[in-house]
């Protein structure tokens, strides 16, 4: 297969979908493989990088979409790239459909194959995709809420651990998955004091078995996220629902009583944010103020340590593309339940419940559609 890894070009984004490693791995197994030039450079691989491990470096991504039969981002094509994209072209990427419409609809009136990274499930339907990323993102989240209560940034002025004879930090993560479980052990190895929440009770038990003893799980409820968004200098976003927009937890209502100068840091905000009050921001302009709260709602958080990322994320893509470019897509689909949960729209139909529920789209069974293609 014809295998096209571009340049990323969303705002600040210095990840890149492959690394040399993984072209050399493509490329031993008979697929041609073509790298967008200076695609690496942000992750510390430079262009001979890919050459020597077997790739042809091509200058223009336009080039790299016509001339290849799949394409690998790491975050959503930009509107630039809609015109290039074409119909039946495998898009393997983060698309995160169920918080943008636009694109959503791009890609339907595409006919490509969207395959998201974010909706391929395990065997013990885990999302071996998702979470290297979300490990970065859980303790980026910790380290960037730490950084924006000094007051140089109109945080509370707080370190996060305290000293001897102060309090340290009080911090709320919302969530106990691997976003929520990294946060809080990255606040918990800073000193600070950190509850946890959840609504699974067996989540909550292992949670006390494995966290440390300044981590406190606790079931959640709207009394409960009440009181403690009250307590807390620092509140982390880590909720998720599989492929579909999160729930806004934390309302304009609760913010207006948590203390002036607290961190909201909403990791969540690639499927819409789990705050209400959030909004996307960039890693140039990572932060805003409401009701005297600083809002942290980068959409890309992983970007800002590329090297990290890139080489965690390769590690869990490249089985996946190496399985597309061997059997294609329908017969991957056919055999992988996981990659089959992956497609999200396949030849201008939305086949994932999630994203058209979002938009009160038509919804196709995927099945359906790989029987369709499988025929044709």
């Amino acid at each position: 297969m014809r295998v096209g890894i571009l340049k990323e070009i969303k705002s600040e984004e210095n990840r890149v979908s492959m690394t040399p490693t993984g072209v050399e791995v493509m490329v031993s197994q008979g697929h041609t493989l073509m790298v967008q030039s200076t695609a690496g450079i942000g992750s510390g691989f430079s262009d001979d990088d890919y050459r020597k491990a077997g790739a042809e470096i091509v200058h223009a991504a336009p080039e790299v979409y016509a001339r290849s039969e799949m394409v690998l981002h790491v975050k959503e094509p930009q509107e630039s790239e809609y015109p290039m994209i074409r119909s039946g072209q495998i898009v393997f990427t983060y698309f995160h459909f169920a918080a943008n419409e636009g694109l959503t609809r791009a890609m339907i009136d595409s006919n490509a194959v969207c395959i998201s990274y974010e909706t391929i499930t395990g065997s013990d339907d885990t999302l071996p995709l998702l979470t290297p990323m979300s490990e970065v993102a859980g303790r980026m989240a910790a380290q960037e809420g730490a950084k924006y209560l000094e007051c140089s940034h109109a945080g509370r002025g707080i370190l996060l651990g305290g000293v001897p004879g102060v309090l340290p930090a009080t911090v709320l993560v919302i969530g106990g998955g691997v976003v929520g479980t990294n946060a809080a052990q990255m606040a918990c190895g800073l000193g600070a004091k950190v509850y946890l929440l959840d609504l699974n009770l067996e989540r909550i038990r292992h949670l006390s078995e494995i966290m440390p003893k300044n981590c406190f799980p606790v079931m959640s409820s709207p009394t409960i996220l009440r009181k403690l968004v009250q307590e807390a200098d620092l509140v982390i976003g880590a909720v998720l629902v599989h492929g579909a927009k999160a729930p806004k937890v934390v309302t304009r209502e609760m913010l207006k009583t948590m203390k002036k100068g607290a961190v909201l840091v909403d990791v969540a905000i690639d499927q819409g944010g789990c705050f209400e009050t959030s909004r996307p921001t960039t890693h140039s302009d990572p932060i805003f103020l409401l009701d005297g709260v600083v809002h942290y709602c980068v959409t890309n958080m992983p970007g800002a340590v590329p090297m990290t990322s890139t080489l965690a994320l390769t590690n869990a893509t490249l089985p996946f593309a190496r399985q597309l470019a061997n059997q294609g897509w329908q017969q991957a689909a056919t055999d992988d339940t996981g990659m089959r949960n992956g497609l999200n729209i396949v030849n201008g139909q939305v086949c994932y419940a999630g994203v058209a529920d979002a938009f009160e789209l038509e919804y196709v069974p995927v099945e359906e559609l790989v029987r369709d293609s499988s025929a044709q």
